[in-house]
């Protein structure tokens, strides 16, 4: 079994508790990205692929948030979010697997580390382009002087190249990441019937769905479990990657994140 094989076996195991405990809070969740397109296309994990999304509406991924640190307080995994651990940057949380430590090429600081999957908010967005492209700048400036100001050493922001702002006179961490949150929430009005992954990686209008694409739900075969993932997946998946049947070129079938893995007292590179 290589690192990626065990990586992909803790993150189904991830994969199982997340599902448990939003069963348990009845709240929805549902995969995305590359995740989705692994269930669609290949019934599973992508191959040489090394990471797992999963999106939820607001108020579920509000619910899991508040309920799930309790659910999981005897068990070996651990919710981070920019409020659980005071060194994690980013405005989504993840599911550690506390028993795994792990070394990401991309991603250097001293928050808590082990094999992960990533749980992304989805927010209503407004419908006026002018509002959406204030929104999301303002998201993505306070979300690199927080990730700046947390310490990581990865990004290539412009604060790192060009900004004469002293790191200290950043106003306070925790006050800025409650000032992102805002940002992300700051249409969720329900007469507003688009949602985004704010922080999604991908162009602005790729990760868009309605309401109802997300609460539009059906079971697909993933590994040796059953996922959730939006009815509407073919106009989903064909808005992310285009002819999503087609595989990349070998050359770009790498795994992207993790460089390093310790699980069982041994190191995996």
């Amino acid at each position: 079994m290589d690192i990626l094989d065990r990586i992909h076996h803790v993150e189904l195991n991830n994969l199982k508790k997340i599902i448990q405990i939003c069963d348990q809070l009845n709240v929805n969740y549902f995969l995305i990205g590359g995740s989705l397109l692994g269930a669609i296309r290949h019934k599973g994990f992508i191959p040489w692929d090394d990471d797992m999304d999963i999106g939820m509406l607001r108020n579920d991924y509000e619910q899991f948030a508040q309920y799930a640190p309790s659910l999981l307080k005897n068990d070996h995994y651990f919710l981070q979010t920019a409020y659980s651990d005071k060194n994690y940057g980013f405005s989504y949380m993840k599911l550690l697997d506390r028993h795994t430590y792990i070394e990401e090429k991309n991603n250097v600081n001293r928050a808590r580390k082990g094999v992960f999957i990533d749980i992304f908010p989805f927010d209503r967005i407004p419908e006026d382009p002018g509002d959406q492209r204030s929104q999301l700048a303002r998201f993505k400036l306070l979300d690199s002087r927080i990730i700046v100001k947390a310490g990581y050493r990865w990004i290539e922001t412009p604060l790192y190249r060009h900004s004469d702002l002293d790191l200290d006179d950043l106003q306070d961490l925790e006050t800025m990441k409650h000032d992102r949150e805002t940002i992300m929430r700051q249409y969720n009005q329900q007469s507003l019937t688009h949602i985004k992954n704010i922080a999604s990686q991908y162009a602005y209008d790729k990760e868009i769905m309605t309401t109802n694409e997300a609460l539009n739900l059906i079971s697909v075969p993933f590994e040796k479990i059953t996922v959730r993932v939006p009815k509407n997946y073919d106009a989903i998946l064909t808005r992310l990657y285009g002819n999503y049947h087609q595989l990349p070129p070998v050359r770009q079938r790498t795994e992207k994140h993790i460089s390093k893995l310790i699980m069982d007292n041994q190191l995996f590179t």
